[in-house]
């Protein structure tokens, strides 16, 4: 019995508020939503292979002061139009910055507090 899939769980306080960035920004499709008294609770999320859930964070919706959470390393097939894209959806993104050790990123921290990195082999 090998592993065929590993589908990481992110939680979130307001997953539709959260789908925005998802779903509008990186260009997942949602399925599988599962609902609790009218609210969205938990749905998984596609594309090019890649699967996520993202569910409703168990406790307190605010985050607290010392919690890390997830961290998020995005491999974009054209990092300056994923980059914009993001930016005219309104999220604040760092400038791009061509790193030392060979990768053009940015950086976001979505509504939840988690940080998304996106990244490519700096082209010379």
């Amino acid at each position: 019995m090998g592993v065929e899939a590993c589908i990481p769980v992110i939680p979130s306080a307001d997953l539709k508020k959260s789908l925005r960035l998802w779903v509008d920004g990186l260009e997942f499709k949602m399925d599988r939503e599962m609902h609790e008294e009218g609210k969205l609770i938990l749905c998984m999320l596609h594309k090019d292979g890649l699967t996520f859930m993202l569910h409703r964070r168990a406790g307190t919706p605010v985050k607290p002061e010392d919690y890390n959470g997830i961290r998020l390393y995005w491999a974009p097939s054209d990092i300056r139009e994923t980059r914009e894209r993001l930016l005219r959806l309104g999220y604040k993104v760092s400038e791009l910055e061509e790193r030392d050790y060979g990768q053009t990123e940015f950086f976001l921290t979505d509504d939840d507090g988690f940080s998304h990195s996106f990244g490519v082999a700096t082209k010379k």
